[in-house]
């Protein structure tokens, strides 16, 4: 059954693209739709990072019993724009004795990997920039490229603090990339396909989380840890730990160049709860009933960017719940967690789940007209 979507842009998205096709040449039209496109993930990237900024004050405010920002507009929700500005006009101090190139490059590439993993996320019904075959393995690559840049200004500073932070964020980044990869590779088991609106649309029905039972949700808990992990933040920062290292790897960079660090560890926090919620728990796709059209009638008029909205927020509030409940850990007990537990209960966890897909143990198999997807 074809439900009514009426608030959806899918239609003002179809417009555009005829009206290009239809006024200009195939390579004019698809280079403007490119421009567009372009210009709306970076108006969308600026605008999350923003509202994350502002609702992670007022979060954090209230776990500490505090009122959190609230002199620049009504509750303060000015005041992540002030900051904004004031950072775009700081001046941007000159350091000696530095590696200019890299030391300049190094932001750059934080910046770009989260946006090029940003980028392939389906937001809702047609909003997906770009939507590879292999999208699970592009999100890995793209967002294994901001440790490059971390490395980068670490050792173009020539700043033991920094130098120590770098070592540290790459050491424990590419410790639980591994766990976050393999939690996911458990998912493109179950569902069959890397594509990621495909593993969206496969969860019409039923979430992977419970289609997959208890090694779909061992994956996704461990994919939050190592999510977490993966973006320096508390518990997990000892990179940036400022009371033995003062800001870690970003010690020496000021003004916009700082700017580019801190904005792309919002977004990073954003990014691991995005792709948790288009893997685990549905994306976009609203609450469906096998069965009950008058109801899942209801549920497609809530628009599907609300709904992977309304998904994503709840796991960026268990992020931040967790960052300010737990003191920072030893990074000899950090890489512990990962190599002595999280890794080998991964590597069994992903053997379980394919000896249940081949053994037909999962809710598709036992219920299969359940997840029939009605024409």
């Amino acid at each position: 059954m074809n439900y009514s979507q009426p608030l959806e842009l899918t239609g003002i998205i179809s417009t555009l693209d005829t009206f290009f096709r239809n006024n200009l040449t195939p390579f004019w039209a698809t280079f403007i739709e490119g421009a567009l496109i372009l210009i709306a993930i970076l108006a969308a990237y600026a605008i999350i990072a923003l509202a994350l900024i502002y609702i992670e004050r007022k979060i954090t405010a209230f776990f500490q019993s505090r009122l959190g920002p609230n002199r620049l507009g009504k509750y303060g929700v000015i005041q992540s724009i002030a900051d904004m500005v004031k950072i775009l006009i700081k001046e941007i101090i000159q350091i000696n004795d530095v590696d200019k190139f890299l030391f300049y490059a190094a932001p750059f590439f934080v910046i770009i990997s989260s946006v090029l993993t940003f980028g392939a996320i389906p937001f809702g019904m047609g909003l997906q920039a770009v939507d590879f075959k292999i999208g699970i393995i592009y999100v890995i690559a793209a967002s294994s490229l901001g440790v490059i840049g971390v490395l980068l200004a670490g050792w173009s500073s020539n700043n033991k603090y920094s130098m120590i932070g770098a070592m540290r964020s790459g050491a424990q980044f590419v410790s639980y990339e591994l766990s976050a990869a393999f939690s996911l590779m458990t998912i493109v088991v179950l569902s069959g396909t890397m594509q990621l609106s495909e593993i969206v649309e496969n969860q019409r029905y039923a979430w992977n989380l419970f289609n997959g039972h208890i090694p779909a949700m061992i994956a996704f808990v461990i994919y939050l840890i190592s999510g977490h992990a993966e973006t320096n933040r508390g518990p997990f920062d000892l990179p940036e730990a400022e009371g033995e290292l003062t800001a870690g790897y970003h010690t020496e960079y000021s003004g916009l160049q700082f700017g580019f660090f801190y904005l792309a560890e919002y977004l990073n926090m954003f990014i691991i709860a995005a792709v948790a919620t288009t893997v685990f728990l549905g994306g976009w796709m609203p609450i469906q009933i096998k069965g009950l059209d008058a109801f899942n009638q209801v549920m497609w008029y809530i628009p599907s960017y609300v709904w992977f909205f309304a998904k994503t927020g709840v796991l960026i509030f268990l992020s931040l719940w967790v960052r300010w409940s737990f003191p920072r850990m030893r990074i000899d007990l950090l890489l512990n967690l990962e190599w002595k537990y999280l890794l080998p209960i991964n590597l069994v966890n992903i053997l379980l789940m394919v000896l249940m897909v081949l053994a037909g143990w999962t809710l598709s198999d036992w219920f299969p007209g359940l997840f029939a997807i009605a024409p």
